[in-house]
């Protein structure tokens, strides 16, 4: 029996988002989720305020930051009723050579809430059960964490732990994250996790703060007070200073800015590995031969394969990434307010709009 249901679509870039009702009903190998919070991600930001495109036309519910409880679920997927899940952010088909061969991430049939298929701000979304990610919530509790905070796990956390791992970080090494806030935060947890000393670069104090305070962040650097060449000297003095390599820096670009991904290429050093994990239209202007100069490599990243997320997930259950100070939940009925508050940066931590 379906589900009566709503959720806030975009109709058009910067326009209000508005509540409109659904009938949520499972296919064969589809669940419904009984969304308990979905997360802001700067990616919603893009669509709703720089005009990326979708690949669903509009309207459509934005969010791909979910997590929840299981309501309903079509044949082929009853054992996932009841169950608490995260949704991954980017869900691929299962089946195709891509994704027999190890490369999920670039599965051509791969379904990712608020872009492909309708997201989670909602009260319900109805999404494929493959992939989904179980949730102990008696670990939650022990955590003192809640459902709904979790579902930021499915990106600004998985998206920054696929990034470390291809990365190869290692204790020893000298990880240095650009721009803080929201899936950079985690970024830098999940490196220091990893073993190595991090380097936090932002624009806004209060982040870098908060990361020396909560994130295990070893230096601080604000870019607003030092200029590429300051940047690199400080990150040269500290690696010195505590007996690191001068060579082979793991950087990577979270801030999706054009002047956070022109650092990050200044950054670079012998050996270095360049992570792009941040998104923007802007373009840069690089010496792609430095890559070559430096035996250097560069590499993206989307997204995170829905088996990875276990073990992202037991970063957090068990205390090596904090998630708490960093995120705070709203009602979903306030999202036009949070996204405007988000943009214009009112709100630094992670935004978990809650049904």
């Amino acid at each position: 029996m379906p589900i009566a249901a709503h959720r806030w679509l975009m109709t058009a870039p910067r326009e209000p988002l508005v509540r409109a009702p659904f009938e949520a009903e499972p296919g064969p190998g589809e669940v419904v989720v009984a969304v308990a919070g979905c997360g802001v991600c700067h990616t919603d930001l893009g669509y709703y305020y720089d005009g990326v495109r979708t690949n669903q036309s509009l309207p459509l519910a934005l969010g791909h930051e979910i997590s929840g409880h299981v309501a309903a679920a079509g044949a082929g997927a009853a054992e996932w009723l009841g169950r608490a899940v995260i949704v991954p952010a980017v869900l691929p088909c299962g089946e195709c050579d891509l994704c027999r061969r190890g490369l999920a991430t670039i599965c051509r049939a791969q379904k990712m809430p608020g872009n492909d298929i309708q997201g989670g701000f909602a009260s319900h979304i109805v999404v494929p059960a493959r992939g989904l990610c179980a949730v102990d919530e008696r670990r939650l509790d022990a955590a003192g964490l809640t459902l709904a905070q979790v579902s930021i796990v499915a990106d600004a956390l998985t998206t920054p732990y696929q990034a470390v791992q291809r990365a190869g970080v290692a204790p020893g090494d000298v990880a240095i994250v650009i721009g803080v806030g929201g899936v950079g935060g985690y970024c830098a947890q999940i490196a220091r996790a990893a073993g190595a000393e991090v380097v936090a670069i932002d624009v806004d104090a209060r982040k870098l703060d908060a990361l020396v305070r909560d994130g295990g962040v070893a230096l601080a650097l604000n870019a607003r007070e030092a200029d590429a060449r300051a940047l690199k000297k400080a990150v040269t003095h500290f690696a010195k200073e505590r007996g690191l390599r001068a060579t082979e820096w793991k950087i990577f670009e979270c801030s999706g800015t054009a002047a956070g991904q022109s650092s990050a290429f200044g950054l670079l050093v012998h050996g270095a590995t360049l992570a792009v994990v941040g998104f923007t239209m802007d373009k840069v202007e690089l010496r792609l031969s430095n890559l070559m100069a430096f035996d250097a490599r560069a590499i993206g990243n989307w997204g995170c394969p829905p088996e990875a997320y276990p073990a992202a997930l037991e970063l957090v259950l068990d205390g090596r990434v904090q998630l708490a100070p960093f995120v705070e939940t709203h009602p979903l009925a306030d999202i036009n307010h949070v996204f405007h508050a988000v943009h214009a940066r009112e709100i630094t931590r992670r935004a978990v709009l809650v049904p």
